[in-house]
């Protein structure tokens, strides 16, 4: 990946993040349905719901919300059935895309995401078209400016599998999905927070885009992300 660019990706991906608070609630909402449904709702026995209602407190969701949708998803209250489904597809200039969709109706779902694809530029691939060149990982960034050895020393002891410095001085600790809530939670008693963390879908390479393109490519980014039913969106486009 294109450590020039990793802090400034990452912050600019966070403050259109902000921008669309009302929708991050419905994601995290389903989230929660599905990862309860499918293992259910004890947090202790469920990492894939700990790591939902991480993301729910983060985003400073009532706990009583929280643990209403786990119960509803658990069978204690009746609720709809979700679905997950992954698109795939280039953007501009090639550019790799991962769409990760929850849907109860996946003859719209796909309506929808076929359409933003080809209206903004974009072409819907089949499955696997892309995903080979991304990695399912646990993610942690931390701002440059942080003690790099010691980032390194606490992430490798608790059995990080890459620690990567960027040429911008962010520092990327890289995990097994598995193992991501152990290391995140051995560099937090460390004193270290990141900045960023989360199991995602980490690009092998970057594809630099600027000027019109980077444009086009964030508008098609943002149609996407903004459709109802889509909880990720994955790009390997540094723009």
């Amino acid at each position: 990946m294109a450590g020039h660019s990793k802090w400034a990706n990452i912050q600019h991906r966070k403050g259109r993040q902000d921008e669309k608070r009302g929708k991050i609630w419905t994601r995290i909402i389903r989230e929660i349905t599905v990862a309860a449904r499918a293992g259910g709702g004890d947090l202790s026995a469920n990492p894939r719901l700990r790591l939902a209602v991480d993301k729910a407190k983060a985003a400073n969701m009532p706990a009583d919300r929280i643990k209403y949708n786990i119960d509803k998803a658990s069978g204690t209250l009746e609720g709809m059935n979700y679905e997950e489904i992954r698109y795939e597809g280039y953007g501009i200039g090639g550019a790799a895309i991962i769409v990760d969709t929850m849907t109860d109706n996946r003859v719209r779902t796909v309506a929808e995401v076929r359409h933003a694809f080809s209206k903004y530029g974009g072409n819907m691939g089949t499955e696997g078209s892309v995903s080979f060149q991304f990695k399912h990982v646990g993610q942690m960034v931390f701002a440059p400016g942080t003690d790099e050895d010691k980032v390194m020393e606490v992430a490798l002891e608790a059995g990080a599998d890459d620690v990567v410095t960027g040429d911008d001085g962010a520092i990327e600790v890289l995990t097994a999905p598995a193992q991501f809530e152990a290391i995140r939670d051995a560099l937090h008693a460390a004193g270290l927070e990141a900045a960023d963390a989360g199991v995602t879908m980490r690009p092998d390479v970057t594809i630099e885009l600027s000027g019109e393109d980077a444009e086009r490519m964030q508008k098609l980014l943002d149609v996407l992300e903004d459709l109802d039913d889509v909880q990720e969106v994955f790009h390997n486009a540094a723009l």
